[in-house]
């Protein structure tokens, strides 16, 4: 929570933030009453504050009464991606040491998930994403893990929101399949797109605790050299991955160990 020199909370700020944060979890649009009832808050005091979000260039009025997230943010997280990837590209290159296979992070932003940094794999045939690219939530490993940090109620409007369409084959196109797989992912402590976002690809992610963000790290690369056998070494390699991370974003320094040994079946 917000605080002054003093130490007491500084309310206006924490509420603002919390409704930018309401304005993201909408999609980036919503009406004055949405916010209202995501808030919790009058209506009077969501309009001055948005009127001072307005004003400062973090949230536009757009015709029909409906507010959306602004232009200055893009610098902000413009710049908080490259400070965040700076952080985290070590501990992403260490991954493609031990596995071979590129190494992600994304974060969840809206009813999608946006990749925030990326060190690619060595081979000339690899799985290469850009960053600030978005993905569904419903068909890939970061996806399901994102999902599995927050409330099944609010999983579901996500996915709901953006639609579950079928991207191959091998897709979950339902809330009941996809809750299932989720909660599978987390009793194993890794989730996996099994050929569902791309064939012929996998991908293995895990969430990063204690994110002050929903945050997943991810290793993908084609079937053929990410087999069904490797996927529990490598899923315990981005669990030590994640715990880095997550000490990384509270500011913990923790070094990176390249030389340490890959658990059995992770390697290449």
């Amino acid at each position: 929570m917000p605080e002054t020199t003093g130490g007491r909370p500084v309310q206006s700020l924490q509420r603002a933030f919390d409704l930018l944060d309401d304005l993201a979890d909408a999609g980036g649009r919503a009406t004055l009453s949405e916010l209202a009832a995501a808030s919790g808050l009058p209506a009077a005091t969501i309009h001055r504050l948005l009127a001072t979000l307005v004003e400062l260039g973090h949230v536009r009025r757009e015709p029909g009464r409906r507010y959306a997230l602004g232009p200055r943010l893009v610098r902000l997280g413009d710049a908080a991606g490259r400070v965040l990837g700076d952080g985290v590209r070590p501990v992403l290159a260490d991954l493609v040491e031990r596995t071979g296979e590129s190494a992600n992070l994304a974060g969840l932003d809206g009813s999608s998930a946006v990749y925030l940094a990326q060190v690619p794999s060595p081979h000339p045939m690899r799985m290469f994403t850009e960053v600030g690219a978005h993905v569904p939530l419903h068909c890939t490993g970061v996806g399901k893990a994102l999902l599995s940090t927050v409330e099944a109620e609010l999983a579901h409007r996500l996915v709901e929101r953006a639609g579950m369409p079928a991207r191959t084959p091998a897709t979950i196109v339902d809330v009941v399949t996809l809750d299932r797989e989720i909660r599978v992912g987390v009793e194993r402590g890794w989730h996996v797109d099994e050929g569902e976002q791309e064939v012929g690809v996998r991908c293995v992610a895990v969430p990063v605790p204690g994110a002050p963000t929903p945050c997943a790290v991810s290793v993908s690369g084609p079937e053929a050299r990410l087999g069904p056998e490797r996927v529990d070494g490598v899923g315990a390699l981005l669990r030590e991955a994640a715990r880095r991370i997550s000490d990384q974003l509270t500011g913990i320094t923790v070094p990176v160990r390249p030389s340490d040994p890959a658990p059995e079946g992770a390697g290449r």
